[in-house]
């Protein structure tokens, strides 16, 4: 390399380039990784509460009717119905969320190419 030529702007700009394409997948992993724990955290949250409303319903029930197991069994099956709904439900949110972002994506990656 010639010490008395100066690397140009145009040169500066294109190396800037290459490194944030190549740091760019790193850091949307990370992302992703951190989005999915999230996700994993709100559907087991969503499953976790319809058993347990389901449970304290079918407590207080059998307390106040004096029957003793038979509320409880019949609400904590309709709180597991409810949550596997609430996460079923979740996750077609989630999926949907997802789809959008990878056609906004897809789109900005189309006008650049062009």
């Amino acid at each position: 390399m010639n010490k008395d030529k100066e690397p140009s702007l145009e040169d500066l700009s294109s190396r800037v380039k290459k490194a944030q394409k190549a740091i760019k997948p790193r850091n949307e992993r990370v992302i992703n990784e951190s989005h999915a724990y999230g996700m994993a955290m709100r559907l087991v949250a969503e499953m976790v509460s319809g058993l347990i409303v389901g449970l304290i319903i079918g407590w207080f029930l059998d307390k106040a009717l004096e029957t003793k197991p038979w509320m409880l069994i019949i609400f904590v099956f309709l709180g597991l119905g409810a949550g596997i709904f609430n996460v079923l439900r979740a996750a077609r949110q989630i999926e949907e969320a997802e789809a959008r972002k990878r056609e906004e994506a897809q789109e900005a990656n189309k006008k650049e190419g062009k």
